[in-house]
């Protein structure tokens, strides 16, 4: 399995964290995102929310460091972007944006400052979303005969597989979600017990959290 296409390391929720310094209020947002659309239109959501503010620094992380984003928003050059882009960089956290909205209190507070701040509210927000290691898992349907149901029904949760929708009509169609390091060996056992007549067809792909090893 490659480890760099079949897992990822996000964010679990949207987090928020806010601190204050000097005055100046720092409001720390952090989401999973799944594409840089979604990352956009969470940016354009807090500006909308939050007029009064004086500054939105942003960044966003996607499918590793391929797509990598970040913005000042009229901070000085280098105290606001990087250094938010930074926490999730070191972190690993990947398809995620982070919103760092700033209320200015009155009192400058230097580039050293800035950075630390804009640091430290993006890292509280991201430990507020909780990092979590997602997997990719595949979607599958398969269609069987009403005797054969029962059995694969049991058989399914022995290879991890989540069970999805089930309709009955003439025969029974089944949907089901599998884990990548258990995929081949449950279709291997879905024909052989069905002698070749059960073929399971692959609809799409989802990311599911790892599993704990007991």
């Amino acid at each position: 399995m490659n480890e760099q296409t079949e897992r990822r390391v996000t964010l679990e929720k949207e987090g928020i964290a806010e601190l204050e310094e000097k005055k100046s209020i720092f409001i720390g947002r952090a989401k999973p995102v799944a594409n840089e659309e979604e990352a956009q239109s969470y940016i354009k959501e807090i500006r909308a929310k939050f007029p009064d503010a004086r500054h939105h620094v942003w960044a966003y992380r996607l499918q590793g460091d391929v797509v990598m984003r970040c913005s000042d928003d009229g901070e000085p050059q280098g105290t606001g972007g990087v250094p938010t882009l930074d926490v999730l960089k070191k972190s690993g956290v990947s398809n995620a944006v982070v919103v760092v909205t700033r209320y200015f209190g009155g009192i400058l507070l230097g580039a050293g400052g800035l950075v630390r701040c804009y640091s430290k509210a993006a890292m509280l927000a991201v430990r507020e979303a909780g990092v979590v290691t997602m997997e990719k898992c595949r979607c599958w349907r398969l269609t069987c005969s009403y005797s054969e149901h029962p059995r694969i029904l049991a058989e399914l949760p022995k290879f991890g597989a989540e069970i999805g929708e089930t309709t009955f009509a003439e025969r029974v169609a089944l949907f089901f979600t599998v884990r990548a390091n258990a995929e081949q060996n449950l279709l291997i056992r879905l024909r052989e017990m069905s002698g070749g007549t059960v073929e399971p067809e692959q609809i799409g792909e989802i990311f599911l959290p790892v599993r704990e090893e007991n």
